[in-house]
């Protein structure tokens, strides 16, 4: 999740449009699923084991280059190459969309892959930052949402399901510097292509080791599959106010599309009543490795991580599966 600061603007270019938390970080991976959740629509079960492949994977490419993947470096050109490689292998055709006006030079592309099933008209968008900063590696920030929405996009090629509605899912690039590729994504969009997206769904910092429950514009009705599978959890989840405007879903927001998403929190600070709600450290940031060279491997909480990918598997089987 990018720092608060102001959003390069641009001009519209046509493309394609298509303390901590030691007990949750340490606690065995279990399904974490309840009767509610399972039965409403028969959503998978996502391994969250495999998800923590993918962010091995995200790791050792910041590794190999300079211990990041800033959206300017090989690293990220590498974090592309990796997801849409394992997309390509699943069925999809993914499309790398150079960001030609707005990003910072010489920023990878967006990365956009679509489900070729389901009502063209009525499109669903599940997406993710794929960049991270200078400082580190940026496992929590954004491996963790890059993570769980590749494994979901691999779970629905596996399970091929009968589709109601279209899913497409998203990896953009340099939202470090300021949302520049999402916002490209959407100014690029014709009037007709943007009325068929129903919603957008944003994945930001989804293991934050000291992290809460929190899911963007709660009491909307986007909102509401995202909210009914943490709340089968009794998670009670709260609205994501830390994050409001400052990632990938704010440029789809001001354009008039529906937006949610799940997230754990940054740099902000666990107040009392969440530690006593969720567990964790009341007074310490929910990531206290939040941008910051720390921002590794060690720094996931798995069980936070697993019941995001959970319910982002949910909220798509909700709304687009027949």
């Amino acid at each position: 999740m990018r720092r608060r600061f102001a959003v390069a603007s641009f001009s519209l270019a046509v493309v394609l449009g298509c303390g901590t938390l030691p007990a949750a970080a340490a606690a065995p991976v279990v399904a974490d699923r309840s009767a509610t959740a399972v039965n409403a629509l028969a959503a998978p079960d996502v391994d969250v084991t495999k998800v923590r492949a993918h962010l091995s994977e995200l790791s050792a490419i910041a590794g190999r280059n300079g211990g990041n993947r800033r959206s300017t470096t090989q690293g990220y050109r590498d974090s592309v190459a990796y997801v849409k490689g394992k997309l390509q292998a699943a069925g999809y055709t993914v499309t790398e969309q150079p960001c030609t006006s707005g990003c910072t030079g010489g920023a990878g592309p967006n990365l956009i892959a679509e489900w070729p099933q389901g009502d063209a008209n009525n499109v669903y968008v599940f997406g993710a930052h794929l960049d991270g900063v200078s400082a580190g590696p940026g496992m929590n920030d954004n491996g963790s949402g890059s993570a769980a929405l590749l494994e979901n996009a691999l779970t629905l090629a596996q399970q091929n399901p009968a589709m109601r509605n279209r899913v497409r899912f998203a990896w953009w690039t340099d939202e470090e510097q300021g949302l520049n590729g999402s916002e490209f994504y959407v100014r690029s969009l014709s009037s007709t292509q943007r009325s068929r997206i129903r919603a957008y769904y944003n994945f930001d910092m989804i293991a934050s080791t000291n992290g809460g429950y929190f899911i963007n514009r709660i009491t909307t009705s986007a909102a509401a599959p995202m909210k009914a599978y943490w709340d089968s959890l009794g998670l009670r989840p709260e609205e994501n106010t830390e994050g409001a405007g400052r990632s990938d879903d704010y440029p789809f927001q001001q354009a008039g599309i529906p937006t949610s998403g799940y997230a754990m929190g940054a740099g902000a600070r666990k107040t009392s009543a969440q530690a006593a709600k969720w567990g964790g450290t009341a007074g310490s940031a929910y990531d206290p490795c939040y941008h910051r060279s720390c921002d590794t491997l060690t720094n996931i909480n798995t069980t936070g991580l697993n019941r995001a990918a959970d319910g982002i598997a949910y909220t798509l089987w909700q709304q687009a599966v027949a």
